[in-house]
Formats: C-alpha cells, sequence, structure tokens
C-alpha cells in the first residue's frame, strides 16, 4: 500500500489532519450517545401516571432513539477501522482498486474506503 507521505494528484496526504476529523467525529457519536442514554431505557407502563397515548409516544421515541444508537454503533465502527488503516498505512487507498482516493473525497468522509471511480 501507500506510505502516510505519498503524493496524491500533486497534493500531499496530510494524514494527521484526517485522522483529527476522525477523532472528532467519534467524540461527537459518543458524546450523543451518552446524552441520548435516557431515551433508551425502557418504558414504564404505568396506566396511573401516563395515558394510553402518551404510552405509545413514549414507545415509538424510544423505538426512535434506539435506532438512532445502532447507527452512531454503527458509524463508529467504521471510523475505528479507518483509524486502523492509518496505523497500517494503509490509509487512503481503495480497498477495491487499491489507488489513492482524491482528498476531497476523503475530507467530505474520512472513513470512505473506496474511490469515486469504483464507488459507480
Amino acid at each position: 500500500m501507500g506510505d502516510q507521505n505519498d503524493w496524491q494528484n500533486g497534493v500531499r496526504m496530510d494524514v494527521t489532519a484526517y485522522k483529527k476529523l476522525i477523532l472528532a467525529e467519534i467524540a461527537e457519536l459518543e458524546g450523543l450517545s451518552k446524552s441520548s442514554k435516557s431515551g433508551r431505557d425502557p418504558v414504564i407502563l404505568d396506566q396511573q401516571s401516563v395515558g394510553r397515548l402518551s404510552r405509545m409516544d413514549a414507545m415509538q421515541q424510544q423505538s426512535m432513539d434506539l435506532a438512532r444508537e445502532q447507527r452512531r454503533q454503527q458509524r463508529l465502527g467504521i471510523l475505528a477501522a479507518a483509524l486502523q488503516r492509518i496505523e497500517a498505512d494503509d490509509y487512503g487507498y481503495c480497498l477495491r482498486c487499491d489507488e489513492p482516493i482524491k482528498p476531497a473525497r476523503l475530507t467530505i468522509d474520512p472513513a470512505v474506503t473506496i474511490c469515486v471511480s469504483c464507488a459507480d
């Protein structure tokens, strides 16, 4: 694969900047996960304190919160894999064709694994 100091399309790839973007997104996702934990707690079905429609709303909200958390965890896994590629000196190369991924594409999504040509 490549070296972290390779030149891609005339631009020297700065892996450090991408690593900062990845770490910042990880921190944001972990913060969101922590702050939304109460929304994923089981819904209490106490008919005396909450009406039927309110319980249904609470259960729907819980379901949406659980789905959001699942997507966050998936993204965290993708970001962790990107960090592993950085450490293995494989970051910034398409997993399909092994060609360099353009820096602009990595700036949009620093965890992207394939180049534009292979994405089509």
